[in-house]
């Protein structure tokens, strides 16, 4: 949501505080306190992100969750996102063009001739 903070963002989805979610994935708490437009794209990113992994849903959306990252990031983000699936038993259902996060999933899928192959 641009018109909100990254505070406010994480707080639609969770009671829980949102500033440590938002510290886990590299937000200042100065940053979380500026309009979702002022940050970079990656931010912006990362403030999807921690609204999806504060939420009580069971499953998470990603698509291209590492798109906007420099390579540190996008490796800490991926981790987080394993670590959502493994010990917070969340489901991550990730859409990625990227080889090498799509080698990281426990299951992949890819898109060829219009039909889903089980990889």
């Amino acid at each position: 949501m641009d018109y909100l903070t990254p505070a406010e963002n994480v707080a639609l989805t969770s009671k829980l505080p949102a500033l440590p979610v938002l510290e886990r994935l590299g937000l200042t708490k100065e940053e979380s306190k500026r309009n979702v437009l002022k940050l970079s794209g990656g931010q912006q990113q990362r403030v999807a992100i921690a609204r999806a992994l504060a939420s009580a849903a069971p499953v998470i959306l990603a698509d291209e969750p590492t798109g906007n990252l420099d390579e540190d990031t996008a490796r800490e983000i991926t981790e987080i996102l394993r670590e959502s699936a493994h010990q917070m038993g969340k489901c991550v259902v990730v859409v990625t063009h990227s080889n090498k996060l799509a080698k990281q999933a426990d299951v992949v899928f890819r898109l060829k001739h219009g039909g889903l192959q089980l990889n």
